[in-house]
């Protein structure tokens, strides 16, 4: 079955943060991580089924919703094994951090992230009373000639897995957040990079948080270049839940919010083998008061996790991953001093640009009505101010749109 993922949808007027925020009708809206497809017709049935009863009171969670997870991560992630007894569900992945690193930190406890690091990282952290300990991903920018036809281009990103052991052995090191696939960089972790980082944490008594939220979008096309290094035998990219290849100890949090645009929804499940820190980490989502939500979101969750609804995250996957090579083309056409980092997995492209960021997002926004993200909101060291955000989930037309404005600005 084909899916129209062309099909514009008009968002305004509909509360929609990511476009009624904005001050002009005309904006291109390629910044937050929302996307601009309405979600699997499956999910769309199921809530107008749920709708027509008319009650919405509060939720009590059945068995199905925990099978449903269960199921699809077995199915399609190779993820076998997961028991009912080890998930928590909350509001959001989000929500789910806040309460984890509440249930496994002290006051001035350290916590570990790679930067550019998604921006609620910090602030999860910082209300918990936590501090950030920063481990800076290396860019890599690779070129290669045949002498004829080719020249083969890469940006990509990779851990320095000995400066993240130094970094872990600190004694005040207890927590690492890990983004998985990660945001903004784009990469995919192999297994081997996820099974050293869990080696070296379990190591060094330090617990994991996994973010797999983007763990949906994989760009399985794309050949990998042998100059990664780092082990990587894997020829493409792939999706390895950390739970799946590492016994450190560690929650591993999953929605379908982001594959199925359903973020509104507020669903997210957490998954703790450990009993004791299954029972902290419930405690905490409690003290916070996360411990409820929508009934459409459990409903959405059920709908998605199907065999329609991975049909149309297939085609949902394509098509982002053309939206990709039609950006990166564009940009290597028009805007040859940018760089693209490669997309491995997520929607959100990083792209290097030649101008302070912050300054190039406020000329876009307001001369271009254009918005993207500054990279200052990933990496607030000096060199975020060199990258800039952009959400490649819209459709064709409008992506276009927004390049064709960026150029003609960067005229």
């Amino acid at each position: 079955m084909a899916y129209d993922f062309d099909k514009t949808v008009n968002r305004r007027g509909t509360n929609c943060y990511k476009y009624d925020e904005m001050p002009n009708d005309d904006t291109i809206a390629l910044w937050v991580a929302d996307m601009d497809f309405e979600t699997a017709p499956c999910v769309q049935q199921a809530l107008r089924q749920r709708m027509e009863h008319g009650c919405f009171g509060y939720t009590l969670v059945p068995d199905s919703f925990y099978q449903a997870t269960i199921d699809w991560f077995a199915h399609r992630h190779g993820w076998h094994g997961i028991e009912r007894e080890w998930m928590l569900y909350t509001s959001g992945v989000v929500p789910a951090i806040s309460a984890i690193i509440k249930a496994v930190t002290e006051p001035g406890d350290k916590v570990l992230v790679q930067t550019p690091a998604y921006n609620c990282f910090y602030s999860s952290i910082k209300n918990n009373g936590c501090e950030v300990v920063e481990e800076p991903l290396i860019n890599w920018d690779y070129s290669s000639s045949d002498g004829i036809t080719t020249t083969y281009h890469e940006s990509f990103y990779q851990i320095n897995l000995n400066y993240f052991e130094h970094l872990c052995a600190q004694p005040d090191v207890k927590v690492f957040l890990l983004c998985n696939p990660h945001n903004p960089t784009g990469r995919v972790w192999s297994e081997y990079e996820l099974r050293e980082m869990g080696e070296i944490c379990k190591r060094h008594g330090v617990f994991v948080i996994a973010d797999e939220i983007h763990c949906e979008f994989v760009n399985h096309k794309l050949m990998r270049n042998p100059i990664h290094g780092n082990g990587m035998d894997e020829l493409y990219p792939k999706y390895h839940p950390f739970m799946a290849v590492s016994d450190a100890p560690c929650a591993v949090c999953v929605s379908p919010s982001k594959a199925f645009n359903i973020a509104g929804l507020q669903i997210a499940n957490i998954i703790i083998k450990d009993d004791s820190v299954h029972r902290r980490v419930n405690r905490a989502i409690n003290i916070n008061e996360v411990c409820d939500v929508n009934p459409f979101g459990v409903i959405a969750l059920q709908a998605a996790y199907t065999e329609e609804g991975e049909a149309w995250l297939n085609e949902l996957n394509d098509y982002i991953y053309g939206n990709y090579q039609f950006a990166k083309v564009y940009i290597e056409e028009h805007l040859p001093q940018w760089k693209v980092t490669t997309l491995e997995g997520t929607y959100l492209m990083w792209v290097c640009v030649d101008e302070d960021a912050d300054a190039l997002c406020q000329r876009l926004l307001q001369e271009a009505n254009v918005y993207v993200n500054s990279g200052t909101m990933y990496d607030h060291s000096p060199a975020g101010r060199h990258y800039i955000r952009i959400n490649l989930a819209t459709q064709r037309a409008r992506l276009e749109e927004g390049l064709r404005r960026i150029k003609e600005l960067k005229k």
